[in-house]
C-alpha cells in the first residue's frame, strides 16, 4: 500500500511514539522526534511526559476492535490536537502543502496534530485495516501495514518466525 505522502511520515511518527520506551529521557525523546523529522524537536521533562501520554492515546487507535471504534477515538484526539490546518511553503518548495498546526505552536502540540492527522490520513486511505499490533503474545509493538496484500499480523520477521518456530515444534511434538 502506497500511503500519501501528507500522512506518511506524520503517521510513522506516531507508530515511532507508540513503540517508544515508556522511560524514555528527553534528550533520546528529542533523538526520536528528529528522526522523524519534527521541527525544534528539543523537549523537557514534562514535554516528554506529555508526548508519553499522548503515545497512550494514539495506542487505542491501534487497539481498536473495529473501523467504528478507530473512527471515534481518533475523531476524539483530533480535537483534542486542537488543529489548525493552514496552507504552506517553504524551503524553497513550489508546491503548497498543507500544515496541520501553526510553526509558532509548542513542539508537543505540533506532535499530536502531525499524528493525529497521520493516523487519520492513513485510516481513510486504507478503510482502517492497516493499523495494527503485533500478534505475537507479549509484544507490544504496533505498525502500519504498507504490504501489498494487507494481511500483516506481526510486526518483524523476528515475532513472526519465533511463533511459526513454536508452531511447527508443537506439531512435532504432537
Amino acid at each position: 500500500m502506497h500511503i500519501n505522502p501528507y500522512g506518511s511520515d506524520k503517521a510513522s511518527l506516531a507508530v515511532g511514539l507508540v513503540n517508544a520506551d515508556p522511560g524514555i529521557d528527553p534528550p533520546a525523546m528529542g533523538e526520536l522526534l528528529r528522526h522523524y523529522k519534527t521541527t525544534r524537536p528539543t523537549v523537557d521533562a514534562e514535554e516528554t511526559a506529555d508526548l508519553l501520554a499522548w503515545a497512550a492515546k494514539l495506542r487505542v487507535v491501534f487497539e481498536a476492535a473495529d473501523l467504528d471504534e478507530r473512527i471515534d477515538v481518533l475523531n476524539r484526539l483530533l480535537g483534542e490536537a486542537a488543529i489548525q490546518p493552514t496552507i504552506a511553503r517553504h524551503d524553497g518548495e513550489m508546491t503548497p502543502h498543507l500544515h496541520y498546526s501553526l510553526d509558532t505552536d509548542s513542539t508537543v502540540k505540533r506532535v499530536k496534530a502531525r499524528t493525529a492527522t497521520g493516523l487519520a490520513h492513513v485510516v481513510c486511505a486504507s478503510g482502517g485495516g492497516r493499523l495494527g499490533c503485533c500478534a505475537r503474545e507479549g509484544c507490544t509493538t504496533v505498525f502500519i501495514d504498507t504490504s501489498r496484500n494487507g494481511r500483516r499480523r506481526f510486526c518483524s520477521t523476528q515475532c513472526a518466525n519465533r511463533i511459526y518456530v513454536a508452531d511447527h515444534r508443537a506439531r512435532r511434538r504432537a
